[in-house]
């Protein structure tokens, strides 16, 4: 069976990312072409990158714990949706650092986006598939963008629009097709972590 990693790309006090999490898993979990888990970075706590040797080059092998606790997550799973939130236009550092630990873990699966913000955390998005694509990775078109004025009742309670349900259902349907048309490149070339 497939399985897909919802990774939940913030970790600050007070988060609005935890309710958005569990909305995109619990609407996944009615299907029944693949397996959805949360993956909350809180539960995954690593130091601002600290391996001497980039993962790029490292070919799995890395010299902290914490990085192979972290790569036996992320090689587990065949493909993932990051919902993450804009920071300043940008990605958060706690997820832009949890991603540079590694390189060949996320090689030839896809990806999908779940992002909010003031403006849908369009602007995360767009960093984010310029990174993922350095990864290898196959980021989908479809893009759920929920705002923090339309989608959350006075910007703390999730109340996403109708149509975001349908945009999910699209999104994951694509980054479950594309995982499986991934599949032989992973089989070629396994992570082999050391």
């Amino acid at each position: 069976m497939t399985t897909i990693g919802i990774i939940l790309g913030s970790t600050r006090p007070g988060r609005n990312g935890e309710q958005v999490a569990h909305w995109v898993h619990e609407r996944a979990t009615r299907r029944r072409d693949a397996e959805f888990e949360v993956i909350d970075l809180l539960d995954h706590p690593l130091p601002h990158l600290d391996e001497p040797v980039p993962a790029l080059v490292s070919g799995g092998r890395y010299r902290h714990e914490h990085t192979r606790a972290w790569s036996d997550v992320i090689a587990a799973y065949d493909g993932y949706v990051f919902v993450t939130p804009e920071y300043n236009h940008a990605v958060p550092g706690v997820l832009k650092n949890a991603i540079d630990h590694l390189y060949p873990e996320w090689n030839n699966k896809a990806v999908g986006f779940v992002s909010y913000g003031g403006t849908g955390g369009t602007h995360a998005v767009e960093q984010l598939r310029l990174i993922c694509g350095v990864l290898q990775m196959a980021d989908v078109a479809p893009q759920v963008a929920l705002s923090l004025h339309t989608d959350f009742r006075d910007h703390t309670v999730l109340q996403p629009s109708d149509h975001h349900a349908a945009v999910l259902d699209m999104m994951l349907t694509q980054v479950i097709t594309w995982t499986t048309a991934l599949a032989p490149l992973r089989t070629a070339s396994p992570v082999t972590a050391a």
